[in-house]
């Protein structure tokens, strides 16, 4: 079966969780976004704010990672019991700001009111959208080409 590429929306402090537990959970735990999910396919997750639900507006892209295996599973607590899966998230990767892509990637350019589209919680995007996302998020080198020669350090 292909890859497919996954955005999940969710806040800052949310995605923080999810990477700190190895897991995915998109529209507060709902399952049918997850189903559709397959094993090694490609996750990111933007987060409009930093905190759930009146954090400051943040609007980056803060953890990427692989679904680490074909399962989705319910987690177990007192009250509540959100369907989950398993993800291999970047241990590496850094909050990257969506604004200076805005033209590069497929979701957002020529779209006005791209920010729309995000209120489902979770949306297929391509594997060129997934691989900017991805290389953003990446941790420059001091021989990096993405930055210009000012900004580079010895």
């Amino acid at each position: 079966m292909a890859i497919r590429y996954w955005l999940v929306v969710s806040s800052r402090d949310h995605v923080r969780s999810a990477v700190d537990l190895g897991i995915v959970q998109v529209s507060h735990g709902a399952r049918a976004g997850l189903d559709r999910m397959g094993e090694s396919d490609g996750v990111v997750c933007y987060s409009p704010r930093t905190e759930h639900p009146d954090g400051d507006v943040l609007r980056s892209f803060t953890a990427v990672g692989r679904v680490a295996d074909a399962r989705v599973y319910q987690a177990v607590s007192l009250d509540w019991r959100p369907w989950r899966r398993r993800v291999d998230w970047d241990p590496t990767a850094e909050s990257a700001p969506i604004r200076p892509l805005l033209g590069a990637l497929e979701l957002t350019r020529n779209a006005p009111n791209w920010g729309y589209q995000l209120r489902a919680g979770l949306l297929e995007i391509s594997r060129h959208d997934f691989e900017i996302v991805r290389q953003s998020m990446q941790r420059p080198t001091p021989d990096d080409r993405r930055y210009p020669e000012e900004r580079r350090w010895p």
